[in-house]
């Protein structure tokens, strides 16, 4: 049966926001649950969506929101908490609890299919606490047993129009002309947005998804330097990259930390002891991932900044 009510919970950022366009081209009606409406502007545009404030972690609210649907979504993940053993109290709320409580939502609802988003690199003996908290969310999900028809996507990072990814390297190289970094010999396989958002609603749709859980990448894999020096040279500013040994990576974080919104943290350096590479084919479903280099330039590129100058000549009468 292919849905026709899809819950989101936690849809209104970056990923989401691609998922409820996706579903929604697809003529699915899409509810979005947040926090706050004011960060779902966009969403509000499209004729299927739905965006209401709503505090997913009460189990009362919970019930309420996933009443009457045909599939539900879990999408929320945070990448910083307090520490803790094996993982801080946010992670485990967010990554956790909220994974726990949605499964039981389903159930007494009899909400029919169910689709979590973890992560690339998810392990409960993993280096980090982000990455043993996913691994547990993870852990969750699967004890909806055959009751639910499940299934989890591991992404690896995701690259897209107003991600915080390549975005944020491109916003250190315009302000720094030398860029220590952590972890840069570290191996990533970037996907793009809307390859996840395509893989979501093929879940959906197709029964042999049911019960499985699939890797997200794109076809290449990339160190971290490697993509900081792309974005360099995209953007039209080469800059000397310091790969920094993990000792200083982590005091450079811990300094991070301090801020009230880091960029980084000592358990984000922790996680790049591994790679985040996928360890078979990059998409299910015969899909063909897009690359980088295909996308990126479109948005970043120097192309990019040219396309805002017309508005500005037109303002100048020139």
């Amino acid at each position: 049966m292919i849905p026709q009510r899809v819950v989101l919970i936690g849809g209104s950022g970056f990923i989401g926001g691609a998922i409820a366009n996706r579903l929604s081209a697809a003529g699915m009606s899409v509810l979005v649950a947040t926090r706050r409406r004011s960060r779902a502007g966009a969403l509000l545009l499209l004729p299927t969506v739905e965006v209401i404030e709503a505090d997913v972690h009460d189990p009362a609210t919970l019930a309420s929101l996933v009443d009457g649907a045909d599939a539900v979504v879990s999408m929320v993940g945070i990448l910083h908490s307090r520490p803790g053993t094996p993982y801080g109290p946010d992670f485990a709320r967010a990554h956790v609890e909220l994974p726990q409580k949605i499964v039981a939502a389903c159930r007494a609802a009899a909400v029919p299919r169910l689709v979590h988003i973890s992560a690339l690199g998810a392990s409960s003996d993993g280096p980090s606490e982000y990455q043993r908290s996913k691994a547990a969310g993870e852990t969750a999900i699967r004890a909806a047993g055959t009751d639910i028809a499940w299934t989890i996507l591991r992404p690896s990072v995701v690259f897209g129009r107003g991600d915080h990814f390549l975005n944020l390297f491109a916003g250190l190289v315009a302000l720094f002309p030398v860029l220590p970094l952590a972890g840069a010999g570290t191996r990533f396989q970037p996907v793009h947005v809307e390859d996840v958002a395509e893989v979501m609603y093929q879940c959906l749709v197709r029964p042999e998804a049911a019960g499985q859980t699939y890797e997200l990448a794109g076809p290449t894999v990339y160190t971290l330097r490697q993509l900081v020096d792309y974005v360099a040279a995209l953007t039209a500013r080469p800059r000397l990259v310091l790969p920094l040994p993990e000792s200083l990576a982590l005091l450079q974080a811990r300094l991070m930390e301090l801020a009230p919104q880091p960029l980084m943290s000592r358990d984000n350096v922790r996680s790049m002891r591994v790679d985040n590479v996928a360890h078979g084919v990059p998409l299910p479903f015969g899909l063909q991932p897009t690359a980088i280099e295909a996308a990126v330039p479109g948005w970043l590129g120097p192309k990019a900044a040219r396309a805002h100058y017309p508005p500005f000549r037109g303002h100048a009468r020139r």
